[in-house]
Protein backbone atom coordinates (compact mmCIF):
# COMPACT_ATOMS: atom_id res chain seq x y z
CA UNK A 1 0.00 0.00 0.00
CA UNK A 2 1.33 3.42 -0.89
CA UNK A 3 1.99 5.82 2.00
CA UNK A 4 -0.89 8.17 2.69
CA UNK A 5 0.14 11.80 2.87
CA UNK A 6 -1.67 14.11 5.24
CA UNK A 7 -1.59 17.88 5.52
CA UNK A 8 0.86 19.14 8.11
CA UNK A 9 -0.29 21.01 11.22
CA UNK A 10 -2.32 24.06 10.13
CA UNK A 11 -0.57 27.39 10.45
CA UNK A 12 -0.78 28.52 14.04
CA UNK A 13 -1.89 25.13 15.37
CA UNK A 14 1.30 24.81 17.36
CA UNK A 15 2.65 28.26 18.25
CA UNK A 16 6.22 28.80 17.14
CA UNK A 17 6.10 26.43 14.18
CA UNK A 18 7.50 27.80 10.93
CA UNK A 19 6.25 26.63 7.55
CA UNK A 20 8.83 25.32 5.13
CA UNK A 21 8.21 28.26 2.78
CA UNK A 22 10.02 30.58 5.18
CA UNK A 23 13.35 29.18 4.07
CA UNK A 24 16.41 28.45 6.11
CA UNK A 25 16.54 30.48 9.30
CA UNK A 26 19.26 30.45 11.92
CA UNK A 27 18.07 28.58 14.99
CA UNK A 28 15.36 26.71 13.07
CA UNK A 29 14.96 22.99 13.80
CA UNK A 30 14.25 20.90 10.71
CA UNK A 31 15.38 17.47 11.93
CA UNK A 32 14.92 15.12 14.87
CA UNK A 33 16.63 12.07 16.30
CA UNK A 34 14.72 9.47 18.29
CA UNK A 35 16.64 7.40 20.83
CA UNK A 36 14.54 4.27 21.14
CA UNK A 37 14.80 1.18 23.29
CA UNK A 38 13.35 -1.34 20.82
CA UNK A 39 9.90 -1.43 22.47
CA UNK A 40 6.86 -0.17 20.65
CA UNK A 41 5.29 1.52 23.67
CA UNK A 42 8.26 3.79 24.31
CA UNK A 43 9.10 4.44 20.67
CA UNK A 44 5.48 5.23 19.77
CA UNK A 45 5.55 8.03 22.34
CA UNK A 46 8.62 9.52 20.66
CA UNK A 47 7.12 9.13 17.19
CA UNK A 48 3.87 10.73 18.34
CA UNK A 49 5.65 13.79 19.72
CA UNK A 50 7.86 14.19 16.64
CA UNK A 51 4.83 13.86 14.37
CA UNK A 52 2.90 16.45 16.42
CA UNK A 53 5.83 18.82 15.94
CA UNK A 54 5.75 18.30 12.17
CA UNK A 55 9.24 16.78 11.98
CA UNK A 56 8.42 13.28 10.73
CA UNK A 57 10.11 13.92 7.40
CA UNK A 58 13.44 14.77 9.01
CA UNK A 59 13.56 11.88 11.44
CA UNK A 60 16.35 9.44 12.29
CA UNK A 61 15.87 6.52 14.67
CA UNK A 62 18.71 5.25 16.85
CA UNK A 63 18.43 2.32 19.24
CA UNK A 64 19.80 2.04 22.77
CA UNK A 65 18.88 -1.60 23.24
CA UNK A 66 20.11 -4.17 25.70
CA UNK A 67 21.28 -7.69 24.80
CA UNK A 68 18.70 -10.28 25.88
CA UNK A 69 18.44 -13.96 26.52
CA UNK A 70 20.49 -16.27 28.69
CA UNK A 71 22.38 -14.48 31.47
CA UNK A 72 21.37 -11.03 30.23
CA UNK A 73 18.14 -11.00 32.20
CA UNK A 74 20.27 -10.71 35.34
CA UNK A 75 22.28 -7.76 34.02
CA UNK A 76 19.60 -5.10 33.51
CA UNK A 77 20.88 -3.15 36.51
CA UNK A 78 23.98 -2.23 34.50
CA UNK A 79 24.12 0.88 32.30
CA UNK A 80 23.37 -0.06 28.69
CA UNK A 81 26.92 0.61 27.44
CA UNK A 82 28.50 -1.52 30.16
CA UNK A 83 25.87 -4.24 29.66
CA UNK A 84 26.85 -4.45 25.99
CA UNK A 85 30.53 -4.81 26.87
CA UNK A 86 29.81 -7.57 29.37
CA UNK A 87 27.66 -9.33 26.80
CA UNK A 88 30.46 -9.06 24.24
CA UNK A 89 32.92 -10.55 26.72
CA UNK A 90 30.60 -13.46 27.49
CA UNK A 91 30.12 -14.12 23.78
CA UNK A 92 33.87 -14.19 23.29
CA UNK A 93 34.15 -16.93 25.92
CA UNK A 94 31.06 -19.04 25.32
CA UNK A 95 29.40 -19.83 22.03
CA UNK A 96 25.89 -18.52 21.31
CA UNK A 97 24.30 -21.95 21.34
CA UNK A 98 25.25 -22.63 24.96
CA UNK A 99 24.45 -19.13 26.07
CA UNK A 100 21.06 -18.80 24.41
CA UNK A 101 19.83 -22.33 24.73
CA UNK A 102 20.00 -23.09 21.02
CA UNK A 103 18.62 -19.75 19.78
CA UNK A 104 21.61 -17.84 18.47
CA UNK A 105 19.54 -14.77 17.67
CA UNK A 106 17.80 -14.55 21.05
CA UNK A 107 20.22 -11.94 22.37
CA UNK A 108 18.94 -9.40 19.88
CA UNK A 109 15.61 -9.36 21.68
CA UNK A 110 13.92 -7.61 18.78
CA UNK A 111 10.15 -7.35 19.27
CA UNK A 112 8.21 -9.02 16.49
CA UNK A 113 5.65 -6.25 16.11
CA UNK A 114 4.09 -3.28 17.79
CA UNK A 115 0.89 -3.58 19.77
CA UNK A 116 -0.49 -0.32 18.54
CA UNK A 117 1.21 1.50 15.69
CA UNK A 118 1.39 -1.21 13.07
CA UNK A 119 5.18 -0.95 12.71
CA UNK A 120 6.86 -4.30 12.20
CA UNK A 121 10.38 -5.20 13.31
CA UNK A 122 12.40 -7.85 11.54
CA UNK A 123 14.66 -10.33 13.30
CA UNK A 124 18.12 -9.42 12.02
CA UNK A 125 21.65 -10.70 12.44
CA UNK A 126 22.83 -7.41 13.93
CA UNK A 127 21.19 -4.39 15.48
CA UNK A 128 22.73 -2.11 12.85
CA UNK A 129 20.56 -3.87 10.25
CA UNK A 130 17.32 -3.18 12.12
CA UNK A 131 14.63 -1.49 10.04
CA UNK A 132 11.06 -0.58 10.76
CA UNK A 133 8.77 -1.67 7.98
CA UNK A 134 6.75 1.35 6.87
CA UNK A 135 9.22 3.61 8.69
CA UNK A 136 10.36 4.80 5.26
CA UNK A 137 6.83 6.12 4.78
CA UNK A 138 7.83 8.78 7.28
CA UNK A 139 10.81 9.68 5.08
CA UNK A 140 12.92 8.79 8.08
CA UNK A 141 15.85 6.46 8.40
CA UNK A 142 17.10 3.89 10.88
CA UNK A 143 20.71 4.50 11.87
CA UNK A 144 21.33 1.49 14.14
CA UNK A 145 22.82 1.53 17.62
CA UNK A 146 22.81 4.86 19.45
CA UNK A 147 26.32 6.24 19.97
CA UNK A 148 26.15 9.46 22.02
CA UNK A 149 29.57 10.70 20.90
CA UNK A 150 28.78 10.09 17.25
CA UNK A 151 25.37 11.79 17.42
CA UNK A 152 26.78 14.77 19.32
CA UNK A 153 29.61 15.12 16.81
CA UNK A 154 27.13 15.02 13.94
CA UNK A 155 25.00 17.71 15.63
CA UNK A 156 28.03 19.99 16.07
CA UNK A 157 29.48 19.42 12.59
CA UNK A 158 26.19 20.03 10.76
CA UNK A 159 24.83 22.81 12.97
CA UNK A 160 25.67 25.71 10.64
CA UNK A 161 24.22 23.91 7.63
CA UNK A 162 21.21 22.06 9.07
CA UNK A 163 20.48 23.94 12.29
CA UNK A 164 19.87 22.47 15.76
CA UNK A 165 18.99 18.83 16.35
CA UNK A 166 15.93 17.86 18.36
CA UNK A 167 16.60 14.67 20.36
CA UNK A 168 13.59 12.76 21.73
CA UNK A 169 14.14 9.69 23.94
CA UNK A 170 11.93 7.42 26.00
CA UNK A 171 12.64 4.59 28.42
CA UNK A 172 15.19 4.12 31.18
CA UNK A 173 17.69 2.47 28.84
CA UNK A 174 17.94 5.64 26.76
CA UNK A 175 18.74 8.04 29.61
CA UNK A 176 22.52 7.68 29.53
CA UNK A 177 22.60 8.22 25.76
CA UNK A 178 20.28 11.23 25.58
CA UNK A 179 21.88 12.97 28.57
CA UNK A 180 25.36 12.37 27.14
CA UNK A 181 24.35 13.92 23.83
CA UNK A 182 23.25 17.07 25.64
CA UNK A 183 26.43 17.16 27.71
CA UNK A 184 28.63 16.80 24.62
CA UNK A 185 26.75 19.25 22.38
CA UNK A 186 24.74 21.60 24.64
CA UNK A 187 24.70 24.47 22.12
CA UNK A 188 23.58 22.30 19.21
CA UNK A 189 20.80 20.07 20.53
CA UNK A 190 17.52 20.24 22.43
CA UNK A 191 16.88 17.03 24.38
CA UNK A 192 13.40 15.88 25.41
CA UNK A 193 13.19 12.85 27.71
CA UNK A 194 9.80 11.12 27.83
CA UNK A 195 9.03 9.22 31.06
CA UNK A 196 10.63 10.28 34.32
CA UNK A 197 14.42 9.74 34.49
CA UNK A 198 14.18 9.48 38.32
CA UNK A 199 17.05 11.83 39.14
CA UNK A 200 19.09 14.78 37.90
CA UNK A 201 16.49 16.27 35.63
CA UNK A 202 18.90 19.07 34.73
CA UNK A 203 20.56 16.62 32.33
CA UNK A 204 17.70 17.31 29.89
CA UNK A 205 16.15 20.40 28.35
CA UNK A 206 12.64 19.10 28.96
CA UNK A 207 11.05 16.07 30.62
CA UNK A 208 7.55 14.91 29.66
CA UNK A 209 6.04 12.44 32.10
CA UNK A 210 2.62 11.42 33.49
CA UNK A 211 1.33 12.85 36.76
CA UNK A 212 1.33 9.37 38.29
CA UNK A 213 5.13 9.21 38.10
CA UNK A 214 5.07 11.70 40.99
CA UNK A 215 2.75 9.55 43.06
CA UNK A 216 5.62 8.50 45.42
CA UNK A 217 5.67 12.09 46.75
CA UNK A 218 2.02 12.02 47.86
CA UNK A 219 1.04 11.43 51.50
CA UNK A 220 -0.77 8.23 50.48
CA UNK A 221 2.35 6.80 48.90
CA UNK A 222 4.56 7.83 51.80
CA UNK A 223 2.31 5.90 54.18
CA UNK A 224 2.86 2.75 52.10
CA UNK A 225 6.66 2.90 52.37
CA UNK A 226 8.60 2.25 55.60
CA UNK A 227 10.32 5.45 56.75
CA UNK A 228 13.82 4.00 56.35
CA UNK A 229 13.17 3.22 52.67
CA UNK A 230 11.58 6.52 51.68
CA UNK A 231 14.84 8.20 50.69
CA UNK A 232 15.40 5.47 48.09
CA UNK A 233 12.06 6.02 46.38
CA UNK A 234 12.17 8.28 43.32
CA UNK A 235 11.38 10.93 42.33
CA UNK A 236 12.48 12.77 45.48
CA UNK A 237 11.58 16.34 44.45
CA UNK A 238 8.41 17.86 42.99
CA UNK A 239 8.43 18.80 39.29
CA UNK A 240 10.16 22.02 38.30
CA UNK A 241 9.52 24.26 35.30
CA UNK A 242 11.36 21.89 32.97
CA UNK A 243 8.85 19.08 33.62
CA UNK A 244 5.66 18.72 31.58
CA UNK A 245 3.01 16.62 33.30
CA UNK A 246 0.45 14.62 31.31
CA UNK A 247 -2.51 12.47 32.31
CA UNK A 248 -1.51 9.47 30.20
CA UNK A 249 1.06 8.38 27.64
CA UNK A 250 1.93 10.15 24.40
CA UNK A 251 0.94 8.27 21.24
CA UNK A 252 0.39 8.37 17.48
CA UNK A 253 -3.42 8.26 17.50
CA UNK A 254 -4.11 11.90 16.67
CA UNK A 255 -7.15 13.08 14.70
CA UNK A 256 -5.32 12.92 11.36
CA UNK A 257 -4.17 9.36 12.05
CA UNK A 258 -7.71 8.30 12.95
CA UNK A 259 -9.15 9.84 9.79
CA UNK A 260 -6.65 7.90 7.73
CA UNK A 261 -7.29 4.67 9.65
CA UNK A 262 -11.04 5.12 9.15
CA UNK A 263 -10.44 5.25 5.40
CA UNK A 264 -8.01 2.31 5.33
CA UNK A 265 -10.23 0.05 7.46
CA UNK A 266 -13.59 1.25 6.16
CA UNK A 267 -14.41 -1.76 4.02
CA UNK A 268 -13.76 -4.21 6.87
CA UNK A 269 -15.06 -2.36 9.92
CA UNK A 270 -17.62 0.21 8.79
CA UNK A 271 -19.93 -2.50 7.46
CA UNK A 272 -20.20 -4.25 10.85
CA UNK A 273 -23.43 -4.05 12.79
CA UNK A 274 -23.52 -1.19 15.29
CA UNK A 275 -22.69 -0.50 18.00
CA UNK A 276 -19.19 -1.89 17.58
CA UNK A 277 -17.55 -2.74 20.90
CA UNK A 278 -13.77 -3.19 20.85
CA UNK A 279 -12.18 -5.16 23.71
CA UNK A 280 -8.43 -4.66 24.21
CA UNK A 281 -6.67 -7.01 26.61
CA UNK A 282 -3.13 -6.35 27.82
CA UNK A 283 -1.24 -8.41 30.37
CA UNK A 284 -0.57 -8.49 34.11
CA UNK A 285 2.18 -6.33 35.60
CA UNK A 286 3.77 -6.18 39.03
CA UNK A 287 1.40 -3.34 39.98
CA UNK A 288 -1.66 -4.72 38.22
CA UNK A 289 -1.74 -8.48 38.67
CA UNK A 290 -4.37 -10.79 37.27
CA UNK A 291 -4.83 -14.16 35.63
CA UNK A 292 -7.66 -16.38 34.51
CA UNK A 293 -9.83 -15.00 37.30
CA UNK A 294 -10.06 -11.63 35.57
CA UNK A 295 -10.52 -13.33 32.20
CA UNK A 296 -13.48 -15.28 33.58
CA UNK A 297 -14.90 -12.12 35.14
CA UNK A 298 -14.55 -10.26 31.84
CA UNK A 299 -16.12 -13.15 29.93
CA UNK A 300 -19.14 -13.11 32.21
CA UNK A 301 -19.58 -9.34 31.86
CA UNK A 302 -19.26 -9.47 28.08
CA UNK A 303 -21.94 -12.16 27.92
CA UNK A 304 -24.26 -9.81 29.81
CA UNK A 305 -23.79 -6.87 27.42
CA UNK A 306 -23.85 -8.80 24.13
CA UNK A 307 -27.56 -8.07 23.73
CA UNK A 308 -26.77 -4.37 23.33
CA UNK A 309 -23.89 -4.87 20.85
CA UNK A 310 -24.12 -5.14 17.11
CA UNK A 311 -20.56 -6.47 16.85
CA UNK A 312 -17.65 -7.19 19.20
CA UNK A 313 -13.96 -7.33 18.27
CA UNK A 314 -11.43 -8.69 20.75
CA UNK A 315 -7.67 -8.10 20.51
CA UNK A 316 -4.88 -9.43 22.70
CA UNK A 317 -1.48 -7.83 23.15
CA UNK A 318 1.82 -9.70 23.05
CA UNK A 319 1.82 -9.43 26.86
CA UNK A 320 -1.42 -11.37 27.21
CA UNK A 321 -0.80 -14.76 28.85
CA UNK A 322 -2.01 -17.72 26.81
CA UNK A 323 -4.15 -18.91 29.73
CA UNK A 324 -5.98 -15.56 29.75
CA UNK A 325 -6.65 -15.49 26.00
CA UNK A 326 -7.75 -19.13 26.05
CA UNK A 327 -10.64 -18.30 28.38
CA UNK A 328 -12.11 -15.74 25.98
CA UNK A 329 -11.37 -17.73 22.84
CA UNK A 330 -13.14 -20.78 24.26
CA UNK A 331 -16.21 -18.75 25.16
CA UNK A 332 -16.60 -16.52 22.10
CA UNK A 333 -14.85 -18.19 19.14
CA UNK A 334 -18.16 -19.57 17.83
CA UNK A 335 -20.28 -16.52 18.59
CA UNK A 336 -21.42 -14.85 15.34
CA UNK A 337 -21.30 -11.39 16.93
CA UNK A 338 -17.70 -11.72 18.11
CA UNK A 339 -14.49 -11.58 16.07
CA UNK A 340 -11.18 -12.38 17.78
CA UNK A 341 -8.06 -11.11 16.01
CA UNK A 342 -5.51 -13.92 15.85
CA UNK A 343 -2.46 -11.68 15.49
CA UNK A 344 -2.04 -12.49 11.81
CA UNK A 345 -2.15 -9.93 9.04
CA UNK A 346 -2.33 -6.15 9.47
CA UNK A 347 -2.87 -4.96 13.01
CA UNK A 348 -6.42 -3.53 13.19
CA UNK A 349 -5.73 -1.41 16.28
CA UNK A 350 -5.79 1.99 14.57
CA UNK A 351 -8.92 0.97 12.66
CA UNK A 352 -10.54 -0.05 15.92
CA UNK A 353 -9.72 3.32 17.47
CA UNK A 354 -11.18 5.12 14.49
CA UNK A 355 -14.37 3.12 13.94
CA UNK A 356 -15.35 1.58 17.28
CA UNK A 357 -18.35 2.96 19.15
CA UNK A 358 -17.07 1.98 22.61
CA UNK A 359 -14.10 0.28 24.26
CA UNK A 360 -13.47 -2.17 27.09
CA UNK A 361 -9.80 -2.15 28.13
CA UNK A 362 -7.87 -3.90 30.88
CA UNK A 363 -6.45 -1.52 33.47
CA UNK A 364 -2.82 -2.58 33.08
CA UNK A 365 -2.17 -0.75 29.79
CA UNK A 366 -1.48 2.97 30.14
CA UNK A 367 -0.87 3.24 26.39
CA UNK A 368 -4.08 1.57 25.22
CA UNK A 369 -6.15 3.58 27.70
CA UNK A 370 -4.46 6.83 26.70
CA UNK A 371 -5.16 6.19 23.03
CA UNK A 372 -8.81 5.25 23.57
CA UNK A 373 -9.39 8.25 25.84
CA UNK A 374 -8.17 10.55 23.08
CA UNK A 375 -11.14 9.56 20.89
CA UNK A 376 -13.91 11.04 23.06
CA UNK A 377 -15.82 7.73 22.84
CA UNK A 378 -17.04 5.66 25.81
CA UNK A 379 -14.18 3.80 27.49
CA UNK A 380 -14.87 1.12 30.11
CA UNK A 381 -12.06 -0.24 32.29
CA UNK A 382 -11.88 -3.73 33.73
CA UNK A 383 -9.55 -4.66 36.60
CA UNK A 384 -8.81 -1.17 37.93
CA UNK A 385 -9.36 -2.37 41.48
CA UNK A 386 -6.34 -4.68 41.08
CA UNK A 387 -3.92 -1.83 40.37
CA UNK A 388 -1.59 -0.61 43.10
CA UNK A 389 0.96 2.14 43.65
CA UNK A 390 1.17 4.75 40.86
CA UNK A 391 -1.03 2.73 38.51
CA UNK A 392 -3.91 3.10 40.95
CA UNK A 393 -3.25 6.85 40.86
CA UNK A 394 -3.41 6.77 37.06
CA UNK A 395 -6.80 5.05 37.18
CA UNK A 396 -8.07 7.62 39.68
CA UNK A 397 -7.02 10.47 37.42
CA UNK A 398 -8.85 8.93 34.47
CA UNK A 399 -12.02 8.64 36.55
CA UNK A 400 -11.61 12.18 37.90
CA UNK A 401 -11.32 13.49 34.34
CA UNK A 402 -14.51 11.64 33.43
CA UNK A 403 -12.88 9.83 30.51
CA UNK A 404 -13.50 6.26 31.75
CA UNK A 405 -16.10 4.27 33.63
CA UNK A 406 -15.81 0.88 35.35
CA UNK A 407 -17.04 -2.07 33.31
CA UNK A 408 -19.68 -3.93 35.31
CA UNK A 409 -21.61 -5.97 32.74
CA UNK A 410 -24.74 -3.90 33.39
CA UNK A 411 -24.01 -1.41 30.59
CA UNK A 412 -26.05 -0.70 27.49
CA UNK A 413 -23.29 -0.33 24.89
CA UNK A 414 -25.62 1.64 22.62
CA UNK A 415 -25.66 4.42 25.23
CA UNK A 416 -23.55 7.34 24.06
CA UNK A 417 -21.57 9.43 26.53
CA UNK A 418 -18.64 11.69 25.83
CA UNK A 419 -15.99 13.88 27.46
CA UNK A 420 -13.22 16.30 26.45
CA UNK A 421 -10.69 13.90 24.90
CA UNK A 422 -7.21 13.61 26.37
CA UNK A 423 -4.80 15.64 24.24
CA UNK A 424 -1.47 14.91 25.92
CA UNK A 425 0.62 14.57 22.75
CA UNK A 426 -0.44 17.94 21.34
CA UNK A 427 -0.02 19.56 24.74
CA UNK A 428 3.46 18.10 25.03
CA UNK A 429 4.32 19.47 21.59
CA UNK A 430 3.16 22.94 22.62
CA UNK A 431 5.38 22.85 25.68
CA UNK A 432 8.33 21.85 23.51
CA UNK A 433 7.62 24.83 21.25
CA UNK A 434 7.45 27.17 24.24
CA UNK A 435 10.75 25.87 25.62
CA UNK A 436 12.40 26.24 22.22
CA UNK A 437 11.10 29.80 21.92
CA UNK A 438 12.74 30.69 25.24
CA UNK A 439 16.01 29.57 23.68
CA UNK A 440 15.35 31.54 20.51
CA UNK A 441 14.77 28.45 18.37
CA UNK A 442 11.84 27.48 16.17
CA UNK A 443 10.65 24.39 14.30
CA UNK A 444 10.27 24.28 10.55
CA UNK A 445 7.63 21.67 9.83
CA UNK A 446 7.23 19.75 6.60
CA UNK A 447 4.55 20.81 4.14
CA UNK A 448 3.13 17.29 4.22
CA UNK A 449 3.38 14.99 7.17
CA UNK A 450 3.28 11.30 6.44
CA UNK A 451 1.48 8.56 8.36
CA UNK A 452 1.61 4.79 8.44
Amino acid sequence: MRPIRLPGPPSGEIPGTLGSSEGLVSGVIRRAAIIGNGFSGAESQCLGLVRALGLSSGLTLYRATRPRGGLNKWLHWLPVSIHRRVDSLIRSIYDDYWRYGGNANAHMGTPSSTERTGILWENCNSLSDLELKKFNNLNGKVAGLADAKQIARMARDTFNKDGPLLVVASGSGTISVSSSIRRLAPENVFVVQIQHPRSRLNRFDLVITPHHDYYPLTPQAQEQVPWFLRKWITPREPPDRHVVLTVGALHLADSAALRTAASVWHDELAVLLKPLLVVNIGGPTSNCEYGTDLAEQLTDMLRKVLWSCGSVRISFSRRTPQKVSNVLVKEFSNNHKVYIWDGKGPNPHMGHLALADAFVITADSVSMLSEACSTGKPVYVVGAERCTWKFADFQKRLYDHGVVRPFTGEEDISEVWSYPPLNDTAEGARHVMDALAERGWRIQSAENDVLF
